[in-house]
């Protein structure tokens, strides 16, 4: 078995499994454990799901069950119970809204420009006026 895969621990899946849907239907499922292993593996690593490794079942019975799942809304009421039950002091999240654009992001050498066409400059309103009129009373007069 390979180091990297992601398996849920003991606790974690005690927590779960009063939330898991128990209306079997039709042909008993597979091994649940492994299976949501192996989705959380995919979201977690943000492979293709027929990339999957083979340890968490055939690629397809992962996608099925979390597409089906999610179409029941099963993943929601389980994420909202688990959530009620307060924040984990052991897993903590951080904001990305820290990374820098690169100055070429802002639309080139010069940042980005208003251009309009012909046919609306005639009689069209500039939608820039209040900064051309800041720039008027803001300006140095000689």
């Amino acid at each position: 078995m390979r180091k990297n895969l992601f398996w849920l621990t003991d606790d974690q899946w005690k927590t779960m499994v009063p939330h898991l849907p128990t209306d079997v239907r039709g042909k008993a499922r597979e091994d649940d454990r492994r299976i949501i292993s192996g989705i959380i593996h995919v979201l977690k690593s943000g492979c293709r799901w027929c990339d999957c490794p083979p340890e968490y079942g055939p690629h397809t019975t992962v996608y099925n069950r979390f597409v089906r799942w999610a179409k029941r809304g099963v993943w929601e009421r389980m994420f909202l119970a688990l959530a009620q039950r307060g924040r984990s002091t052991h897993t903590q999240m951080i904001d990305s809204t820290h990374v820098k654009a690169h100055r070429s992001a802002s639309g080139g050498k010069w940042g980005s420009k208003n251009r309009r066409l012909d046919v609306r400059a005639a009689d069209a309103i500039r939608r820039y006026t209040q900064s051309q009129m800041l720039k008027a009373v803001f300006s140095p007069s000689c």
